[in-house]
C-alpha cells in the first residue's frame, strides 16, 4: 500500500507533458474546495439560527415541564415533589397554572394565555431579564399586577403606568351561557400590569399574560393544590439526559418530563428537517461538480500512458494500476476538501466571534450579525461527505479507463 500511495502521489505532483493537465487538476481542486467550504458554512448557519432560537426560549422556558400525560392539570399530591428537590442537580421546582382567558382593556378585546405563578418562578426563568418596561411585580398594596407580552400590550394599548384596570374573563366550569345574562358564565377579575416583557418570539409576546397564582386558580376555579405544570430549574453544566431520567423515574408513567428542545417539538424538528434538506441539496451540488474529476483523472491517465506501461513491465497488475489512480483521485479530492474545510472554519469562527457580516437596515435586527455556530461532527461529515462523493465520483470511470490503457500497452 506504501507503494501505491508514493507512486499516486509522483503522478499527481510529477511533472506532467502539458501544462493545461495541471490547470485542470487545480481546477478540480479548488472546486472541491469551495464546494466543502459551501457545506460547512451552511451547516454552520442552521447551527447558529438553532442557538439563537433557543436561547430566546430559554429566556422564559424553564429547563424542564413536568405535565400530567392526561387531562390539562393535576395535583401536586399526586407526585413526590420532596424526592425531586431531594435531587442534587434540581435548584427550584415552580408551581404554574395556564389556561385561555379573554384580555379586555377599555374598548379592546384580544384572547390570550393567562399564567399564573408564585415568586420563585423567577428562579426557574429569566423573566427579569426580559423586562422592557416597568417591573414584574405580581401584587401591592394597590392589588393584582403581573407582566404582559410587548405584542399583546400593543394589541391592548396598553402600558404599565396606565390607570385603567385591565379585566380578565375565563368561562366558568360546567356552566352553560345563559343567553338573556351570559355574564353570569364568566369568572373576571381586575389587573394591572406592572411590566412587559419581550421574549423576541411572537407565541409569547402576542399572547402571554403572567398574574399571581393565587388569582389564576380563582379564575380558572382550581384547588390551591392543582398546577398546569411544574417548573424545574437545574444546576448549569448538568446533563440534561441524566437528570430527566432521574426525574421520570421519581414520576413513573401517569406524567412527562420535557425539556427545552421537547418543549418546542414542533420547531425544533423543523429545524432538523430544513438542515437535512440543505445539507442534500449540497450534496446533489457537490456530486455534480465532483464530475470535474472525471475529465481531471481522463486526462492525468492518459498522461501517464507511459508510466502504465512501466508499471506493467515491472510486474504491477491490472489491479495495482487501478488503486494508483483511484488514490490519485481521492488525494486530489482530500486536499480540496482539506483546503476547504479548513478556511470555511476560519471563517466561520470569524463570524461566530467578530460578526464581520452584518444585516443590513441599521440594528432593526435582533442581533447585529449573521448567527453561525462551528461544531467539531460537522467538520467531520463535511470531510467524510466530500471525500465519499469524490471516491465514488472517480470509481468507475478509472477502472474503466485504465482496463483499456492497460491491454492497449504492450
Amino acid at each position: 500500500m506504501k507503494l501505491i500511495f508514493q507512486i499516486a502521489l509522483k503522478f499527481l505532483f510529477g511533472k506532467k507533458s502539458k501544462g493545461i493537465i495541471n490547470v485542470i487538476s487545480t481546477i478540480s481542486i479548488v472546486g472541491v474546495g469551495v464546494g466543502s467550504l459551501a457545506l460547512l458554512a451552511v451547516l454552520s448557519v442552521f447551527n447558529g439560527l438553532h442557538g439563537l432560537i433557543g436561547s430566546f426560549y430559554g429566556s422564559f422556558d424553564p429547563d424542564f415541564k413536568i405535565e400530567s400525560v392526561e387531562g390539562k392539570f393535576y395535583s401536586m399530591d399526586s407526585i413526590d415533589i420532596k424526592q425531586i428537590k431531594r435531587l442534587e442537580e434540581v435548584l427550584q421546582i415552580s408551581p404554574v397554572v395556564a389556561d385561555n382567558a379573554l384580555l379586555k382593556y377599555n374598548e379592546r378585546r384580544v384572547t390570550g394565555v393567562v399564567l399564573g405563578v408564585d415568586s420563585t418562578f423567577t428562579q426557574v426563568s429569566q423573566l427579569d431579564s426580559i423586562i422592557v418596561d416597568g417591573k414584574f411585580n405580581m401584587r401591592d398594596k394597590h392589588g393584582y399586577g403581573g407582566a404582559i407580552g410587548y405584542e399583546l400590550a400593543h394589541q391592548l394599548a396598553i402600558r404599565p403606568t396606565f390607570l385603567t384596570p385591565l379585566v380578565i374573563y375565563v368561562p366558568q366550569r360546567n356552566k352553560k351561557i345563559n343567553l338573556m345574562r351570559p355574564d353570569d358564565a364568566f369568572n373576571w377579575q381586575y389587573v394591572h400590569p406592572k411590566g412587559i416583557f419581550m421574549v423576541k418570539q411572537k407565541e409569547y409576546d402576542s399572547q402571554y399574560l403572567i398574574i399571581d397564582i393565587a388569582l389564576a386558580r380563582q379564575l380558572f376555579q382550581f384547588k390551591d393544590s392543582e398546577v398546569s405544570y411544574l417548573a424545574v430549574a437545574v444546576k448549569k453544566g448538568t446533563s440534561v439526559d441524566h437528570v430527566q431520567g432521574k426525574i421520570q423515574n421519581i414520576l413513573g408513567k401517569g406524567f412527562t418530563v420535557k425539556n427545552r428542545q421537547q418543549q418546542h417539538a414542533s420547531f425544533y424538528k423543523l429545524m432538523g428537517v430544513e438542515k437535512l434538506m440543505s445539507y442534500l441539496i449540497l450534496c446533489f451540488i457537490l456530486i455534480i461538480a465532483t464530475f470535474n474529476l472525471i475529465g481531471t483523472m481522463s486526462m492525468l491517465i492518459f498522461d501517464k500512458k507511459e508510466g502504465i506501461k512501466t508499471l506493467k513491465s515491472i510486474g504491477a497488475d491490472k489491479k495495482m494500476v487501478t488503486r494508483v489512480f483511484l488514490l490519485e483521485g481521492w488525494l486530489i479530492s482530500l486536499i480540496g476538501v482539506i483546503a476547504g474545510v479548513g478556511l470555511g472554519a476560519v471563517l466561520v469562527l470569524a463570524q461566530q466571534y467578530l460578526g464581520i457580516i452584518k444585516f443590513a437596515g441599521g440594528g432593526n435586527f435582533v442581533v447585529d450579525a449573521y448567527p453561525v455556530k462551528l461544531i467539531l461532527s460537522d467538520v467531520f461529515v463535511s470531510i467524510i461527505t466530500v471525500t465519499s462523493i469524490g471516491f465514488l465520483a472517480t470509481l468507475y470511470p478509472v477502472k474503466v479507463i485504465v482496463a483499456n490503457y492497460f491491454d492497449e500497452v504492450n
